[in-house]
């Protein structure tokens, strides 16, 4: 069996129901969620030994975060306990020509103050296969992006492959720190999963696309794979590329590079959306079952589109769709029909 360990904060979610908007709701909806334990969820749910690390603190709403990635799988073991809070984000869905809002609440959260002590990362990358992190958990906090070096280098020295999703959140820092500490990572990072507004705001390199304007044509990817492959020494680069129509419509497909060949995926007309949160992380998810299970980017990055797409017709942070619905989807079942 795989085994996948991946790194980052757990959140608490506030969500109003449906598409109310914050100002008029007078309740809220608990979800749990966060880029790398999203990833975990969905390698779990393709039979991965998926092991999710963190810290959290000691009590009720903390071990309602663990309860949540236990319900679906994934190994809590190596989650330390202890801090004051868990991070909590609010998610407005939108409809149509209205964006979804996410406003953040996750300063001083318990792995945004983890210290290196709190994890044995030997012990964590013991006979593991793949480490996956993101962008997003070294812009939780300077000591947050400590962690995540001293994890890179502990896979590096048994030998597992590491996965980085760039994820930029202008909301956690600048572009210029940003560059400042994504940049000496990326030493450690085999495969580098992107989008065009990541390449750019992480790295330095900019796409000739225009996805804002409806342009995702992959061709303008493939300078800066090249160029970044150059200078990082990745051994594979994968991006999602996403028509934004609406919030309620976007075209979905993903473009992979090995250094030898480009591959673009089928793409996918998707409406409605029913919640897009996680849909990249979904997509990483998905990438990382296929590459270690069929070796194959062609069909790993067909699998984690598929998979990915899925993941927008179901609400809240998780993906949770089998394997064998994925590959249904991506051999072309997409009729919706009722299985009985």
């Amino acid at each position: 069996m795989t085994k996948v360990v991946t790194f980052g904060e757990i959140m608490l979610r506030l969500s109003p129901s449906a598409t109310d908007r914050f100002v008029q709701t007078d309740s809220f909806q608990v979800i749990f969620g966060g880029g790398e334990a999203n990833v975990a969820v969905s390698c779990a749910n393709y039979g991965d030994e998926a092991y999710f690390v963190t810290k959290l603190p000691n009590h009720e709403i903390g071990q309602a975060a663990v309860n949540s990635l236990r319900r679906y799988g994934v190994n809590t073991d190596f989650i330390a306990r202890g801090g004051e809070r868990v991070g909590i984000y609010y998610c407005e869905t939108g409809s149509a020509m209205r964006p979804s809002k996410v406003i953040y609440d996750r300063a001083h959260s318990s792995i945004a103050e983890a210290q290196p002590e709190d994890f044995d990362f030997d012990a964590i990358m013991e006979g593991a296969d793949w480490f996956h992190w993101s962008g997003i958990t070294p812009a939780i906090s300077d000591e947050a992006a400590e962690l995540t070096k001293l994890a890179c280098q502990a896979a590096k020295r048994h030998g597992v492959t590491v996965s980085c999703d760039l994820n930029y959140r202008k909301k956690l820092w600048t572009t210029e720190k940003a560059q400042a500490i994504m940049t000496p990572l990326m030493e450690y990072v085999d495969v580098c999963i992107t989008n065009e507004e990541d390449a750019e705001k992480c790295l330095g390199f900019k796409p000739d696309s225009d996805v804002e304007a409806g342009n995702t044509d992959a061709a303008g990817y493939h300078a800066i794979f090249e160029q970044m492959m150059k200078k990082f020494g990745f051994t594979l680069m994968a991006s999602t590329l996403r028509e934004s129509f609406s919030a309620s419509h976007n075209g979905w497909k993903a473009l992979i590079y090995d250094g030898k060949e480009f591959y673009e995926s089928k793409r996918y007309d998707i409406t409605p959306i029913v919640d897009r949160v996680g849909g990249g992380d979904s997509f990483s998810g998905g990438l990382i079952h296929g590459m270690t299970k069929w070796k194959d980017p062609k069909k790993a990055l067909e699998f984690a589109v598929a998979a990915s797409a899925l993941k927008h017709t179901l609400p809240g942070d998780y993906n949770l769709v089998s394997e064998e619905e994925a590959l249904s989807l991506a051999e072309g079942n997409a009729s919706g029909r009722v299985q009985r």
